[in-house]
């Protein structure tokens, strides 16, 4: 549940932090003295709605070898990170990219991600937990899985749909603290909601509307794995990829060492089980994952 509780506040934190940023410039209380204006309003939500997500996808790749502490394989040192590298590029030959970066880092858990602003200046990174418990085929098609999330674009996708939803957070906060100021004024004569409650309305309604927006994002998320599972059973196989997803599982109960600001793009984050948990997920349990897998390689 911590794991939640952390990615929600990531998300709601940018947007907070974007509230204070337009009343510390005067915006708020322009927009509020000259009545709503819609479109105006709108405008600056987006562009602080979206700065928050567009500067987290160019820095991605620098705060994931940071936060992992993944060290990049410039030169191979041995017949493994000669392997690892040659098996990257292949794969990222046939999903017809440019060969991301490839790195290890240091946990114990099985584990992978990919992270990138563009499909043609990518990382794909592996633990050493995963390298040293997996077999090769497994590998391969762990490292499928992760090309496939950036064949197909996900950190961008990801990244655009996190900076629209917060776009209408911010949006919808600041009409529904109008509206609740207009009503209160109506009520009595200037009785509005003053300065410091208009605030705490719209913080409040940023929060309610970000737990939505938090679930749309993580539906989508959810959504991705399936697709990139497909694409790791197009580049290595649907045995492998079943193999490796079956070993991930054999794992759950290891402690997972991967950062929460990552976890959106790691191959596992063990099983879901509660309702809540599993609304907020960002990946679907993986029974789910393998059933899905098997089910297509049914229907070919």
């Amino acid at each position: 549940m911590m794991r939640i509780l952390l990615f929600l506040g990531t998300n709601l934190a940018v947007i907070i932090i974007a509230s204070i940023t337009l009343r510390l410039l005067g915006v708020e209380s322009y927009l509020r003295g000259q009545g709503i204006n819609f479109t105006s309003l709108l405008i600056f939500c987006f562009i602080f709605g979206m700065a928050g997500s567009m500067i987290s996808l160019f820095i991605s790749k620098w705060m994931a070898k940071r936060s992992t502490g993944t060290v990049v394989i410039e030169t191979p040192s041995n017949s493994t990170e000669k392997w690892l590298v040659d098996t990257v590029a292949e794969l990222a030959r046939e999903a017809g990219i440019k060969t991301p970066e490839v790195g290890i880092f240091p946990a114990q858990q099985s584990n992978a991600f990919a992270t990138g602003w563009n499909k043609d200046d990518a990382l794909v990174a592996v633990s050493a937990g995963l390298l040293n418990r997996m077999r090769p085929d497994e590998v391969r098609a762990v490292l499928a899985h992760e090309i496939g999330h950036v064949a197909n674009g996900d950190m961008v996708t990801l990244a655009l749909i996190q900076g629209v939803l917060n776009t209408f957070v911010m949006f919808f906060a600041r009409v529904v603290a109008h509206l609740v100021d207009n009503f209160l004024r109506s009520r009595s004569e200037g009785g509005g909601l003053g300065f410091i409650g208009y605030f705490v309305v719209v913080i409040v309604a940023e929060i309610v509307f970000g737990l939505i927006a938090s679930i749309i994002v993580a539906w989508f998320s959810r959504f991705r794995e399936y697709r990139a599972d497909s694409a790791g059973a197009r580049l290595a196989g649907t045995g492998a990829m079943v193999n490796a997803l079956a070993r991930l599982k054999a794992e759950t109960q290891m402690p997972d060492e991967m950062p929460d600001t990552l976890t959106a793009f790691a191959i596992t984050t063990g099983q879901t089980r509660k309702i809540m948990e599993r609304l907020f997920a960002s990946h679907p349990p993986l029974d789910d994952r393998i059933r899905a897998l098997k089910e297509a390689a049914y229907r070919q």
